[in-house]
């Protein structure tokens, strides 16, 4: 049974974030066992109070009236890497979902398999990398992950989801969607590639390398954090861009006649990346952002823009939520009344 002393009560939910606003849990938990994590789901099931998994805090914006419910910590840690069975040639990483997600990254590349080296940089833990289906880069990590462990609440008991059962697309998982809230993620699988090819469909870094020979993973990997930072995408004491959740909107999927239609209404082709939707092209909402009328380092009271990408919004200093969530509202008025297209918000709400 959880004991009291494990449980802390009126926590402060911002400095637990990237972005730093909100309010406070009404009870929060560190968990540093699967035991833990069983034992809290059964606590709140107990008192009929809502539970909360919370990993890097990245990708987050709580309200400013925080959590009236258990905010669960996963901190868990481990890596444990060995030979794919057969003849794949493959290495699976077993890693413990409160794993930092950069540092696992760089472990990867300083290994050479290859697989995860264009998401360096980005912030968080790995165990919300499947919810989310991390991407950046021309790399997503449904590609490579192999299993989810996880707590499912509804049933109470543990589950191992096979990739296809983790009903993976862009930015989408059953995680995020169908069962959002359902699993407590502990636990994911990686199969990499020891000695592979970096990924290189990306225009930022076939610009980076189309001179020189074929690049390793290590050049790679630091390459895409120089460019992040260069956008503000990088977390850097110190630096005020940093305080954001990350990219705000996900970039649109559009049909073709969409897209034709975008470069009629702002007289300008729209930049494209690649996306495995048959018919669809992927439309940059940085841009659709600045062709509504939004520029680097906009503000809105203590919510901004960052001064490097238009994607992130950031906390100035001393931001509200709702500071933040009037300015994203703007931005999101703004695209649709020009473009007829709804930006879709990636950070998770809590508390609203």
């Amino acid at each position: 049974m959880l004991g009291d002393d494990l449980l802390e009560e009126n926590k402060p939910l911002a400095p637990l974030t990237t972005l730093g606003v909100g309010g406070p849990a009404r009870w929060f938990l560190e968990a540093t066992t699967e035991e833990q994590i069983a034992e809290a789901a059964a606590w709140t099931r107990e008192k009929g109070v809502r539970l909360f998994v919370l990993g890097g805090g990245s990708n987050l914006v709580v309200s400013d009236a925080g959590f009236d419910g258990l905010v669960l910590h996963v901190a868990l840690h481990g890596v444990l890497s060995q030979e794919a069975g057969g003849e794949s040639g493959h290495r699976i990483y077993r890693v413990a979902a409160g794993e930092d997600w950069d540092r696992l990254v760089q472990t990867c590349v300083d290994e050479n398999c290859a697989g995860i080296e264009c998401l360096a940089g980005i912030p968080g833990s790995v165990g919300g990398t499947p919810v989310q289906n991390v991407g950046a880069y021309g790399q997503e990590v449904s590609s490579t992950i192999e299993r989810v462990r996880a707590f499912d609440l509804a049933t109470h008991e543990w589950v191992e989801l096979g990739a296809w059962e983790c009903r993976f697309a862009y930015r989408r998982s059953r995680f995020n969607t169908a069962h959002r809230g359902r699993f407590v993620v502990t636990r994911v699988d990686y199969r990499l590639t020891p000695g592979g090819a970096p990924t290189l469909t990306y225009a930022d870094l076939q610009r980076e390398f189309e001179a020189d020979a074929p690049p390793s993973l290590a050049e790679v990997a630091a390459t895409v954090r120089r460019i992040r930072q260069a956008k503000g995408m990088l977390l850097l004491d110190g630096d005020p861009d940093c305080r954001s959740a990350g990219s705000f909107f996900k970039n649109p999927m559009v049909s073709e006649e969409q897209a034709a239609r975008l470069a009629e209404i702002s007289a300008k082709q729209p930049p494209r990346y690649p996306t495995q939707a048959a018919g669809k092209v992927k439309v940059p909402a940085a841009w659709l952002i600045e062709q509504a009328g939004f520029t680097k380092g906009s503000a809105l009271g203590n919510a901004g823009i960052s001064t490097r990408h238009t994607l992130a919004l950031i906390n100035r200093g001393g931001a509200t939520a709702g500071e933040i969530l009037a300015l994203a509202e703007r931005i999101r008025t703004a695209v649709e009344e020009r473009f007829g297209i709804v930006l879709e918000m990636e950070p998770v709400l809590l508390g609203f």
